[in-house]
């Protein structure tokens, strides 16, 4: 389904007078209700239009000698917004998959975090989506999506932990089994930290 844009700009209209504020008179607010129904039809929740397999789009055959090594990709940026008070989040992704017999273009990895981040999605979900599509779209024996943000919902509301990051983490196949293949992602990961 499309987003309906009149409906949503009515909808935020109809907020903003509930807020007791003057739409008619500040100029500033004069054409908000559209601005706003635009941005979250066009990007905040595009994701919907999209399934992983348009995200990752062409795959390419792996290496042919591959013997189940990690492709890692890292810091990944990303925003998305959290279903449970419309707020924003931010941050980076970390995806790593072993090749099976099919590969995709490294940037296709921040496509499919864009995927599901430009959904009302939960952290912990977005990298849940991520590791199982990967899986799924290219039958990896072994995925993993790890992702640290920053949630407005911390930072500005409630007790307002202004420097608080959050992490999820996510594992498909080996990776969720494997201790030596997930310490070797960790290895990995924290060498880039340092």
């Amino acid at each position: 389904m499309k987003p309906d844009r009149e409906a949503m700009a009515a909808a935020v209209r109809d907020f903003l007078r509930a807020a007791g504020l003057p739409l008619d008179s500040d100029p500033n607010l004069v054409e908000t209700p559209e601005r706003v129904a635009e941005a979250w039809a066009s990007e905040f929740l595009d994701g919907y239009a999209r399934t992983p397999e348009e995200a990752l789009g062409e795959t390419f055959p792996g290496p042919a000698d591959s013997s189940g090594e990690l492709v890692v990709v890292t810091d990944l940026r990303f925003q998305s917004m959290c279903p449970h008070h419309l707020l924003p989040f931010e941050g980076r992704a970390h995806v790593a998959y072993v090749p099976r017999s099919r590969v995709v273009g490294f940037g296709r990895l921040g496509a499919l975090v864009d995927c599901f981040a430009h959904r009302l999605i939960l952290q912990e979900d977005l990298a849940r989506e991520v590791a199982s599509s990967l899986a799924r779209v290219l039958k990896s024996p072994a995925t993993a999506c790890i992702i640290e943000a920053e949630q407005s919902c911390l930072r500005i509301r409630g007790d307002r932990q202004r420097d608080a990051r959050t992490h999820s983490e996510a594992y498909e196949g080996r990776l969720r089994e494997d201790g030596a293949l997930r310490r070797e992602l960790w290895t990995r990961l924290s060498a880039l930290r340092r």
